[in-house]
């Protein structure tokens, strides 16, 4: 008797140690597979806040991800870093996603947030310009290298002024705010509802969008490699869902809770949460256009993509000949 009791009790510790084994490295697989990395554009601001929210809610391990949010170094960092595999998805400039592609890398647009396009001339309300004609004869900056500056000329054009009538100042990146802050200038090409809320304490601003002359370039979007549509499909249709709730949810009166989870996942960086706000509250009007009227958040409009396309053919900053499904999918929205 004292026999068998002892065997039973060795099968079930030994069972019950392969069992522990087995569960444990099915758990690690299961972790290693599920772990997904989203680089932003940028340090932190407004327009990140749904992704922090998202991971406070615990609503991307709902869905089974165990997502970690990376800052960037510019949206065209982060569309090299996806395209290179280095990161799985990457919160990105969809305007500067398609000279990307235009060039060969293997990227694609999986859902689109600022649909409306946020770049433009940011103005002093103080000079009460609403079109780029109140802005002859006065001085604007444009930074190097960014990826609004090759659209200079297009958005002067559909303005109805030229370079003869606007004098442009070029500075780096990082002296944009101080120009123009000090009054050294009229105007700051730049994404405009991130850079009028950094402004606006010390100079009051508003914008002239390039949306407002008719030249639609899309804004945010989430950015993946092409082949990942087949391959990563199911994780794909999860972290698309997850942000769609997200944003429902902040369109629902929750954009204080949204800042308060991005303030309180990056306490180390001291943000404003004033400017934070404010940037949040600028972009959150730019998510819809007329195309996209009645479809879900996220979706994108073929017909605003043959608009940038063209607009970006206009500012040589593609080529012609390249169709809108080179450029996105509406596969994972829900329709």
């Amino acid at each position: 008797m004292a026999l068998n009791h002892s065997f039973r009790a060795l099968r079930r510790l030994i069972l019950g140690g392969v069992a522990a084994t087995v569960m444990a490295s099915l758990s690690g697989i299961a972790h290693a597979q599920d772990k997904i990395s989203i680089m932003v554009d940028w340090a932190p601001h407004g327009m990140h806040a749904g992704l922090h929210l998202a991971v406070q809610k615990g609503w991307f391990k709902e869905a089974g991800l165990n997502v970690e949010v990376l800052d960037g170094r510019g949206s065209v960092s982060t569309i090299q870093q996806v395209a290179a595999g280095k990161i799985d998805i990457g919160f990105a400039q969809l305007g500067a996603m398609a000279p990307a592609i235009a060039n060969g890398l293997p990227v694609t647009s999986v859902m689109g947030f600022v649909r409306a396009g946020d770049n433009g001339l940011v103005v002093p309300i103080a000079g009460n310009y609403k079109t780029l004609k109140d802005l002859v004869g006065k001085k604007i900056v444009v930074p190097n290298g960014s990826g609004t500056a090759p659209f200079l000329d297009a958005f002067f054009k559909a303005g109805g002024v030229s370079r003869n009538d606007i004098q442009v100042v070029n500075v780096d990146s990082q002296s944009m705010v101080a120009t123009y802050g000090s009054g050294q200038v009229e105007g700051a090409l730049s994404t405009v509802a991130f850079f009028a809320p950094i402004v606006s304490e010390t100079r009051p601003s508003s914008g002239i969008l390039f949306a407002d002359v008719g030249l639609r370039i899309p804004g945010y979007g989430l950015v993946v490699q092409k082949d990942a549509i087949d391959k990563r499909a199911e994780m794909l249709a999860k972290v698309v869902a997850v942000n769609k709730r997200v944003w429902d949810y902040i369109f629902s009166g929750k954009e204080d809770e949204a800042v308060d989870a991005m303030l309180a996942q990056r306490s180390g960086l001291r943000l404003d949460r004033k400017v934070m706000m404010g940037q949040l509250k600028m972009y959150m009007p730019l998510f819809a256009t007329p195309a996209t009227k009645g479809r879900p958040l996220g979706w994108q409009a073929e017909s605003d993509w043959q608009e940038a396309l063209k607009s970006m053919e206009q500012a040589s900053v593609i080529k012609p000949g390249w169709k809108t499904v080179d450029f996105f999918t509406n596969k994972f929205i829900p329709q």
